[in-house]
């Protein structure tokens, strides 16, 4: 053992501070692969867990470290001064005291406003170094056997101690030698993984194992969101020395010592100690520490043990009570049975915690449904099978596995259209579990009711919501998801069970019509999956291919009606004229339907056009229109100058055939079942409603009796109050039966009174006798009366 040599400080003035250390950067750099120690071992553990720990276990954990030194806010950049603390102890290993690299209190700013949203990802950090330290020592061990002689097991161990409030992960990995403790630890955003990668390219090129995941630099000091003080225990198989580094929270130095406890070595690997925050400290639990890695850290490669309470149970012997022996002995029972109960016996054990092979890294031929099945309910806590499932790996300009599920059912409530934040996509980078809290990054808003992982291997470990939103990376990988969730959805529409698919429209019909709205980059793909009622088929739904076929040879357009019912698109009257020609009218009886079909614009280079609007082509023009239009010219007119602002014009209409009239909208303005819709809106515009509804076409029948009665009152008596009244009764009937809503019902209701009274009057009333007709003509006759003489 020696002393650090004893320097004053005017010769450290002198010599300009200490030794100027150097970084190296060498293929065997370490990445900040740390991990945890256990406590004392149980009597009851294998023997594949002593073969390791037997060195690690012997003694307590209770370290008592060197005490860091606060250094003011002056930092020497890259300066490493040799501490006189340890020297007054000549047992004492020599302790060195280093600066950071970079001011912890910037970093810590940035750990937790910008990379990290919850504390929680700590443990997911030190759990994906430990795995990169066990894969570098994997890599290198292919040409250097020598290097896991000292243990051959590779697995990452995590044990807590919830009294005193630690952490600590111990893995058998590659260990660091005291340079790359000063390199990977005391340089801020220095990542050992990256440096290593770069040595790996540079020296073998193509075909290197590039499977590491902390290439960011800065996970380890994620532990300190959450703990006071962190001790870094490690030993290098390149090294016959062990190293203790220890850093508190908010201090611009770190420490580091050999270690010389006999109780404390260890064979190869590194031992992380977190000593927790007061707040934090529940995080020291074994069940949160197994809750974490099952959703962090479950399909890591290596395996991953928790130390966990468990229990057994054993017949122990009781006392017997003496009056019951005494009892039995006066009986003459000689024998005596001995009394057992049943105890459960606590002890501590590892548990193996994650699974190491995740079924989307499986060939999709190797994997059954039943396995896809039982791994979507048990992800997303499910309790029926999926509709569909899609497995598949896309490779190229961007790589990611992914699978994806369309869930059976709609959620509860059906508030996925409008809170697009669902936990249905999970994340993860090279299987390490990152989020499953989107806001339509990975899919689109009206797709959120897709569910499955997505695995990458080029996003960034610490990939927050601004990195989603900006990467080219995630944009690509968008694109290629949307368009598997089309393929496995149109996968269920060509299925031979029409039910399946049936079912999936009732669940999930309103989030592809909403797609219609908002992604029109994707029309081709979601009009063949619209479903829709006609006049045709007004019991089951039919495709817009279905309606393709079906359309007539000198049929151009694709015809539909929005109302809010099936009753009241079948007995429209604007139908009239298209159900005699046999032309086939879709009916939109869903609040979204007439928006979505209005952003499709077409579909198969057919038009859709409302029957409800100005300018229907039914394709039918004749000389009989021509006439019609001549001889009912003037008295279209006389209605229009009646009407007034009431409407925009009056004309001979095309479509009717049974109805006296019909008020249609203007061809660029809303609907009756817009104008409906618009008017329940609680922030809707009233100037905009005005504006949009204001041109209304009031078109008449020139065949039916009652617009015949009016042309000739017209040509006979334009003034007469009965046929005014009997056009403002017209004007009015044709907005209910329209789908429009009367400005006046009352005084709609009380013209229809008087033209009842009109037609009813003296209609049921029983006829008068001959009498009582003789005693009305002659009111004054009066009756004698007849005297009798005697």
């Amino acid at each position: 053992m020696h002393r650090l040599p004893r320097r004053s400080v005017a010769a450290i003035l002198r010599n300009g501070g200490a030794r100027q250390r150097s970084v190296a950067a060498t293929l065997s750099s370490s990445s900040t692969s740390f991990t945890n120690s256990s406590q004392d071992g149980d009597s009851r553990l294998s023997q594949s867990s002593r073969r390791y720990y037997s060195v690690m276990i012997s003694g307590r954990r209770n370290i008592n470290h060197p005490t860091l030194f606060n250094l003011s806010s002056g930092l020497f950049l890259g300066k490493q001064y040799e501490s006189t603390a340890a020297a007054s102890v000549a047992s004492d290993p020599p302790v060195q005291k280093y600066e950071y690299q970079a001011e912890v209190s910037r970093l810590m700013d940035l750990i937790v406003n910008s990379l990290y949203s919850n504390k929680e990802v700590f443990f997911r950090e030190l759990i994906s170094n430990a795995s990169d330290a066990l894969d570098k020592l994997r890599f290198l061990s292919v040409t250097d056997p020598e290097l896991l002689k000292d243990a051959v097991d590779l697995d990452i161990r995590v044990q807590t101690d919830k009294d005193n409030g630690t952490i600590t992960i111990t893995d058998t990995g590659i260990g660091m030698t005291r340079q790359e403790l000063v390199d990977c630890l005391g340089t801020i955003a220095q990542s050992g993984t990256a440096k290593f990668l770069k040595a790996v390219k540079d020296s073998k090129g193509a075909g290197a194992d590039n499977n590491l995941i902390g290439q960011f630099g800065v996970g380890f000091y994620s532990a300190f969101l959450v703990s006071d003080r962190v001790v870094v225990s490690t030993k290098s198989p390149k090294s016959d020395k062990q190293y203790v580094w220890e850093g508190k929270a908010n201090a611009s130095s770190y420490t580091i010592r050999e270690e010389t406890d006999p109780e404390k070595l260890i064979p190869r690997g590194t031992c992380l100690t977190l000593y927790m925050k007061r707040d934090d400290k529940g995080f020291a639990h074994p069940e949160r520490i197994q809750k974490l890695v099952k959703n962090y850290s479950q399909f890591v490669s290596f395996p991953i043990y928790t130390w966990q309470e468990k229990g057994f149970t054993k017949e122990v012997e009781v006392d017997e009570d003496p009056a019951e022996t005494k009892k039995d002995g006066e009986d003459g029972k000689d024998e005596k049975k001995k009394k057992t109960k049943t105890m459960v016996e606590r002890y501590w054990d590892w548990e193996l915690t994650n699974e190491t092979q995740p079924i989307w890294l499986r060939n999709p031929k190797e994997v059954t449904t039943e396995e896809y099945n039982e791994f979507y309910k048990k992800t997303f806590n499910e309790y029926l099978d999926p509709l569909a499932s899609s497995h598949f790996t896309t490779e190229g300009e961007v790589e990611f596995r992914s699978i994806l599920y369309v869930p059976a059912i709609a959620p509860t409530g059906r508030d996925d259209i409008i809170n697009p934040k669902t936990k249905n996509i999970r994340l993860y980078v090279k299987r390490v579990f990152i989020s499953d809290d989107f806001d339509g990054e990975l899919f689109p808003r009206y797709l959120s009711f897709v569910k499955g992982v997505v695995d990458s291997n080029d996003l960034p470990l610490n990939v927050s919501r601004e990195i989603l939103q900006e990467s080219r990376i995630v944009r690509i990988m968008r694109k290629r998801l949307v368009r598997k969730a089309f393929d496995m959805i149109l996968g269920i529409s060509m299925s031979e069970n029409r039910e399946d698919y049936e079912k999936f429209w009732e669940n999930f019909g309103k989030n592809l019509k909403l797609g219609c709205i908002e992604d029109r980059e994707n029309h081709k793909r979601i009009a063949p999956l619209l479903r829709f009622f006609s006049s045709q088929s007004d019991e089951e739904m039919i495709s817009l291919d279905e309606y393709v076929e079906n359309m007539k040879p000198e049929q151009k357009d694709i015809y539909y009606i929005a109302t809010d019912s099936l009753t009241s698109a079948r007995n429209t009257p604007f139908l009239e004229r298209l159900s005699e020609k046999d032309f086939e009218v879709l009916f939109l009886i869903d609040p979204i339907d007439e928006v979505a079909i209005q952003n499709l614009k077409s579909y198969k280079e057919k038009n859709f056009v409302d029957i409800s609007k100005e300018d229907l082509d039914l394709g039918d023009k004749n000389e009989k229109e021509k006439e019609m239009k001549q001889e009912f010219g003037q008295t279209c007119e006389w209605i229009k100058k009646h009407l007034g602002d009431k409407v925009s014009s009056v004309q001979i209409s095309n479509r009717l055939s049974t109805s006296p009239c019909v008020l249609v909208s203007g061809k660029f303005g809303w609907s009756a079942n817009m104008e409906r819709l618009m008017k329940a809106q609680a922030v809707g515009d009233p100037s905009s409603l005005e504006f949009m509804r204001s041109r209304r076409v009031f078109e008449i029948n020139p065949d039916h009796q009652i617009i015949k009665d009016l042309n000739a009152a017209y040509k006979s008596r334009p003034d007469d109050e009965d046929a005014l009244r009997a056009i403002d009764l017209l004007y009015d009937t044709a907005l209910i039966s329209s789908g429009f809503t009367p400005e006046n019902p009352a005084q709609l209701g009380g013209k229809i009174y008087e033209m009842m009274s009109l037609a009813l009057s003296g209609k049921w009333t029983a006829p008068a006798t001959d009498s009582q007709q003789g005693r009305m003509k002659n009111p004054d006759t009066m009756e004698a009366e007849v005297v009798e003489t005697r």
